[in-house]
């Protein structure tokens, strides 16, 4: 009697690409408004979130921020307990002064948020790195440039287009009163201690510059990816470009987009482009020298 094949785990790989589809697809229409409103229960005015448009690096800057005030390794699982998504953070240790718990979020800017750090990742690389993860984790099916338009809409996850995020957050109404802090990916990548400086400074935390500089050292890019290759708790992919911590590209745009597409995006996102400072398709990024800039707030020493 031959012996039946273990179709275990296939099956139950399946029925879990299935569900994250389906969990993909509910998140896009209304009914996720009244699971939003009760992630958002329980929020403290002293908490403080650092929030992000999906694939802009929060992830990494929640792992510096961890090592930073906790002085201990960040790994994946850790990181989330600890440095929790809205709607989890009801166990999230008090890490702040005034006992403020560090909460993560990807949603547009809401009431409930006090104070917060914004980090903005240049929207051109940002829509390729989602389409990558997204196709690699199977909750899309389109080639890119079917992808391109739905993602400039707004269509393609539940927190809108990344240009009303964008606009959600600079004109927050926290940030004439000094509590937003925006920062930049591409800023995080050039220099990374410098912007973590005035990160833990906002935070009320003290800025130990060699306890800044260890965690960026654990934490290269290089050491993330090692750090995702042995988690649980991270969606692996088949694919190199469709990894969860990819090259953390700075203009990686520029050898993939035509000019089709790069119009596309100026249609629907110049103004937010240029309102953050990033330099027209045509010529290389100097952030530092763009004058409609949205600096930084800058803290007390």
């Amino acid at each position: 009697m031959s012996a039946t094949p273990n179709r275990t785990a296939p099956e139950s790989t399946f029925r879990a690409s299935i569900l994250r589809r389906l969990r993909h697809n509910v998140s896009k229409t209304s009914l996720r408004n009244p699971v939003i409103l009760l992630r958002h229960f329980g929020i403290a005015p002293a908490d403080v979130f650092v929030s992000s448009y999906p694939r802009s690096g929060s992830t990494w800057l929640r792992f510096l921020l961890y090592e930073i005030l906790t002085g201990q390794t960040a790994d994946f699982r850790v990181v989330n307990q600890v440095f929790p998504g809205v709607g989890n953070h009801r166990f999230a240790p008090r890490l702040l002064s005034g006992g403020g718990r560090l909460i993560h979020s990807h949603e547009p800017y809401r009431r409930e948020y006090r104070k917060a750090v914004y980090l903005v990742r240049d929207i051109r690389d940002v829509v390729l790195s989602a389409y990558a993860r997204e196709k690699a984790t199977g909750l899309v099916r389109w080639e890119f440039r079917d992808y391109l338009i739905p993602f400039l809409r707004g269509r393609t996850n539940g927190f809108g287009s990344w240009q009303q995020h964008v606009r959600s957050w600079l004109d927050a109404d926290i940030k004439t009163t000094g509590d937003l802090l925006v920062i930049t990916f591409e800023d995080m990548r050039s220099d990374p201690q410098r912007v973590l400086v005035s990160v833990v400074k906002f935070l009320g935390a003290d800025a130990n510059l060699p306890v800044i500089q260890a965690a960026i050292n654990n934490n290269s890019i290089e050491r993330m990816r090692i750090k995702e290759d042995n988690s649980q708790d991270s969606l692996k992919s088949r694919t190199e470009d469709g990894r969860f911590v990819r090259k953390g590209s700075v203009e990686g745009w520029r050898k993939k987009l035509n000019d089709a597409q790069l119009r596309a995006i100026s249609r629907y996102a110049g103004e937010e482009l240029l309102r953050m400072g990033y330099a027209p398709t045509s010529e290389p990024s100097d952030l530092s020298q763009a004058p409609n800039r949205e600096r930084p707030l800058q803290t007390q020493p």
